[in-house]
C-alpha cells in the first residue's frame, strides 16, 4: 500500500472543510461600507491559499486530485442536505421553512456554483504550476497572487453571471466587489503562505515542478 502523508491529508482535509463551510454559509448576504456580499468571502478564499500550498510543495497533479475530492464531498454534503429537506417533518417540529431558507439550494444555483469552483479551481492550480516553471521556483508571491487573480476572477465572472444573469442584480458590481475582495485576502495571506509552503517542503522533501504534467482537469 502506497504511503500517503500525514501532512498531505491534514492540507486536503482544511480545503475540503473550506469549500463545505463556504457554500453552507454563503446563503447570508454581509452589508459593510454599503457593499454586499455572502458570507462565504470570509472562508472561501483559504481554500485558494490551500489550492496554491497544494500545488507549489506537491505539484498540481495531486491538487487535482484534491480538486476532485473537495467536489465530491461537497456533492454528498448537497445531498444530505436536500435529502434532511425532503424527509418528513416532525408534527411538533415548526422550522422547516427556516431549513429550507437557509440550507435549500436552487438547481441553478447549484450549476453555477460547481462550474465557477471547477474553472477557478483548476485555473488557480494551472497559473501557478505554470508559473513556478517559468519562474523556476523564485517569487513565490508573484505566483500566489498572480494565479489568484487568474482564478478567483474566473470564479467570480463564472458564479455571477450563471447565478444572477437576468434577475437584475448589477452583474460588474458584484464580480469586481467580491473579486477585489479575495485578491487583497490572498495578498494579506502570503505571510501565512510562505510559512506553510516552507515548513511542509523542508517536513516533507518535496518541491514538485510540473515540467511534463499533463495538465487535462479530468485526467486522476
Amino acid at each position: 500500500m502506497a504511503k500517503v502523508s500525514p501532512w498531505f491529508v491534514v492540507i486536503a482535509t482544511i480545503f475540503v472543510t473550506c469549500l463545505i463551510t463556504a457554500n453552507i454559509i454563503a446563503v447570508k448576504l454581509v452589508g459593510v461600507f454599503g457593499l454586499v456580499f455572502p458570507a462565504a468571502v470570509v472562508i472561501f478564499p483559504l481554500s485558494y491559499v490551500i489550492g496554491d500550498v497544494l500545488t507549489e510543495v506537491y505539484g498540481y497533479a495531486q491538487a487535482r486530485r484534491v480538486i476532485w475530492l473537495g467536489f465530491g464531498c461537497n456533492l454528498i454534503a448537497v445531498a444530505a442536505i436536500w435529502l434532511g429537506q425532503e424527509m418528513p417533518a416532525a408534527g411538533f417540529w415548526d422550522a422547516q421553512p427556516a431549513y429550507e431558507r437557509i440550507l435549500g439550494y436552487t438547481p441553478r444555483l447549484l450549476a453555477a456554483s460547481f462550474l465557477a469552483y471547477f474553472v477557478g479551481e483548476f485555473a488557480n492550480s494551472l497559473v501557478l504550476a505554470r508559473m513556478k516553471v517559468a519562474t523556476r521556483g523564485r517569487w513565490l508571491w508573484s505566483r500566489t497572487i498572480g494565479s489568484t487573480i487568474v482564478g478567483e476572477g474566473l470564479d467570480e465572472v463564472v458564479f455571477t453571471t450563471l447565478a444572477y444573469a437576468g434577475t437584475g442584480a448589477p452583474l460588474l458590481t458584484m464580480i469586481l466587489t467580491k473579486w477585489v475582495m479575495k485578491v487583497v485576502y490572498e495578498t494579506l495571506a502570503t505571510p501565512f503562505t510562505y510559512a506553510v509552503v516552507g515548513f511542509l517542503k523542508r517536513r516533507e522533501g518535496v518541491d514538485v515542478y510540473d515540467y511534463a504534467t499533463d495538465f487535462n482537469p479530468l485526467t486522476l
